[in-house]
């Protein structure tokens, strides 16, 4: 139940709680699993999550934990994944571009093998790509990661909810930056169109998507 807590504290920014319970159910599957168990490195993962320490430091202890956990568990279980995914953000964060996408590309890889191309985890280590790509200026291979992240949002959610309309927009902005002005327009569009049929014309995603265009 410690574990169950702190996950949720975590989620609901309550970080100075999480960190209690998460070391707490650390503390407590080592106990009784021992130090390399996939319950107690899980446990550790959201504890370094939830710690206010600074990029560099919190980097550092997921790259050891990564590692410890691809040894322990095996470089495709889906627990290890989550701590390679929780890297590459921390990474991107920190604005280390290269490394993040370094990182996802090992994550990406393994969750396509594991979870399958759709997996909603899939799709999210093939977003956090468009996003590094496209800050990276590789306008390319952002657009390959967006569009394919369109296609597994609109197979698994439809073309009208609101993550699918947010990579749509994602999609017009690399056009924009790019200079591909007609068909960051058809995109811009396309989101606004979208989310006054799904959230209506006062909501902010449809004022923002009006002032894209």
């Amino acid at each position: 139940a410690y574990y169950e807590v702190g996950y949720a504290c975590f989620w609901a920014g309550n970080k100075a709680e999480a960190v209690f319970y998460c070391n707490q159910a650390k503390e407590g599957y080592e106990k009784i699993h021992g130090p390399n168990s996939e319950t107690g490195l899980k446990a550790t993962l959201w504890l370094i999550r939830a710690t206010e320490i600074g990029h560099g430091e919190k980097i550092k202890k997921l790259r050891a934990l990564v590692e410890r956990m691809a040894e322990a568990l095996g470089e495709e279980n889906v627990e290890t994944l989550q701590a390679l995914n929780t890297l590459g953000l921390e990474l991107w964060q920190n604005g280390e571009l290269g490394e993040a996408r370094k990182v996802y590309e090992r994550c990406l890889g393994g969750r396509v093998k594991v979870l399958g191309e759709y997996h909603k985890g899939t799709l999210e280590t093939v977003n956090n790509l468009g996003i590094v790509y496209s800050e990276l200026k590789d306008y390319e291979k952002a657009l390959e990661y967006y569009e394919r992240a369109l296609k597994g949002n609109e197979k698994n959610l439809g073309k009208t909810h609101p993550d699918t309309l947010s990579t749509v927009n994602n999609i017009a902005i690399v056009y924009a930056m790019k200079g591909d002005l007609q068909n960051a327009a058809e995109n811009f569009k396309k989101a606004l169109d979208g989310n006054v049929a799904q959230l209506g014309k006062d909501h902010e995603d449809t004022k923002q998507s009006v002032g894209n265009l």
